[in-house]
């Protein structure tokens, strides 16, 4: 059975880096790739950072470019969301998702930037 982990939200003043990890059994991220999603309430959930299965490549969302680092820690099947110089607009719910014949959903981790 397959499913993901995260963990790594909590609050954090503007300027100031979090980390998120994803932490996947019954699927190998290393080959089905994850990505990273953010929901505020009431809006759509947004797609934030992506990273491959297979050779690893990256995108990201415009506003994150530069900020936010998505990586692959195939020993411990395992991605990560590095996101620095965070924002208080980066405030959300953030979500990992893969496909394995059918989306994967983690449990979401809160993220709350403010002063």
């Amino acid at each position: 059975q397959v499913r993901l982990v995260e963990s790594g939200g909590g609050w954090v003043q503007p300027g100031g880096s979090l980390r998120l990890s994803c932490v996947g059994t019954g699927v190998m991220l290393s080959d089905a790739g994850l990505s990273w999603y953010r929901e505020v309430s009431g809006q759509e959930r947004e797609l934030v950072a992506i990273i491959t299965g297979g050779p690893g490549n990256t995108n990201y969302h415009d506003s994150v470019k530069g900020r936010f680092a998505i990586s692959r820690d195939n020993a411990n099947n395992a991605v990560y969301l590095q996101m620095d110089n965070l924002k208080p607009e980066d405030t959300a719910v953030y979500y990992c998702n893969t496909y394995w014949f059918r989306p994967y959903w983690g449990q979401g981790t809160q993220v709350t930037v403010s002063s």
